[in-house]
């Protein structure tokens, strides 16, 4: 997940100074008016696709509500919701489903909120290196480790599932992680810099290949072990074979920010944000097979590999563009809440939930039903 910046949101922090070259690049691309950027600074701001997850073991979905520090949990099968109260600037959240445990990254407070998604509540609170700004989480159901990433830190945090206890990796700061269960290993991206990182999870040894600088956006074709990624300025898609370390690109539209696979069709969809399409790529052929116009501005896909559906928010569209993988069609356009930033997906019920910048944080999609694909 996962781009970008634009107005109208108040940035609350800056990251990065990647988030100025970006700005730069919206600006020439006409997407941020002139003379907003230049009488007003306050607009504008990085920003996860982590803040939203389902926990497939309870059909429990959690979504970050940055404002309020707490976290929205909602019930799938009942339709319930609730709160609960986390630490200050709740960013990105994970969840563990083997031992029902969700993580929550509070960047303002340095800490990492442990809720037990039994009964909802806050059982521990983590907490990072003062000033290190943790940005985003992912956990390692095999393992029972949680990996946060920090923008102001030149250390990846490693938490201990089982007793809470912290440890440090040496990688650089990193704005997008992804965990490859099969090698035991942590890919780390950083917008400003060329390198992907590959983490060994055992020691902390650290595999640097160059790629490119001005990435965002990746996702892990975990059966043909390839990292693919979003090449912001060049509009190419970067694939990066984990093992062999080859690396080839595939051209797709302006300002691909956002990425995944369906592991059943081996198709991957990019999301283009300049070009506001969605690219359909074959993996099989490494070819676009396909550019559907979506939204105003898309940000964030997930899909649905039991139903062949393909879901992208439209940030500036308010609104969530549904894809039949199967005929490379868009079914629909559907209301999903003011500024729908990111998305997840549970294919046992064929449902999908939004996260938003606006009120409520948390959107349920009303989407046609569709028909499972076996």
């Amino acid at each position: 997940m996962n781009m970008l910046i634009s107005a109208p949101w108040p940035w609350r922090r800056c990251f990065i100074s990647s988030v100025c070259i970006i700005a730069v690049t919206l600006l020439l691309a006409g997407m941020v008016p002139a003379a907003q950027a230049e009488t007003d600074t306050s607009y504008g701001r990085l920003i996860t696709t982590r803040p939203i997850a389902i926990n497939p073991r309870t059909h429990k979905v959690y979504a970050v509500d940055e404002g309020a520090d707490r976290v929205i949990v909602t019930d799938e099968r009942t339709g319930a919701a609730h709160t609960v109260s986390v630490g200050t600037g709740p960013i990105a959240l994970a969840v563990n489903p083997r031992t029902n445990r969700i993580y929550v990254v509070n960047a303002d407070s340095s800490s990492v909120s442990v809720i037990d998604g039994e009964q909802d509540v806050v059982v521990a609170t983590v907490n990072i290196p003062a000033g290190s700004n943790p940005y985003i989480v992912a956990a390692d159901p095999a393992t029972n480790k949680i990996y946060v990433a920090n923008t102001y830190s030149d250390a990846l945090i490693v938490v201990d599932g089982a007793t809470n206890s912290v440890s440090r990796f040496k990688t650089g700061s990193a704005d997008g992680i992804v965990i490859d269960p099969h090698s035991n290993t942590i890919l780390l991206m950083t917008y400003e810099d060329p390198d992907i990182r590959i983490v060994n999870a055992s020691t902390g040894a650290v595999t640097k290949v160059n790629v490119g600088a001005h990435l965002w956006g990746m996702a892990l074709d975990r059966a043909a072990r390839t990292l693919y990624l979003g090449h912001t300025g060049t509009g190419n898609i970067v694939a990066l074979n984990v093992q062999t370390h080859a690396v080839h690109t595939i051209p797709v539209g302006s300002i691909p920010c956002a990425l995944a696979v369906n592991p059943r069709t081996q198709t991957l969809y990019a999301v283009n944000y300049g070009s506001q399409t969605v690219s359909v790529i074959n993996l099989r052929s490494n070819k676009v097979v396909a550019t559907l116009p979506v939204g105003s501005h898309p940000q964030d896909v997930a899909v649905d590999p039991l139903h062949n559906r393909i879901y992208v928010a439209n940030v500036h569209g308010n609104s969530i563009t549904a894809i039949d993988g199967a005929t490379n069609k868009v079914i629909g356009t559907y209301p999903a809440g003011t500024n729908p930033y990111a998305l997840a997906v549970d294919p046992a019920a064929g449902k999908v939930f939004a996260a938003d910048f606006g009120e409520p944080a948390l959107t349920i999609v009303s989407v046609a039903p569709a028909a499972r694909h076996h």
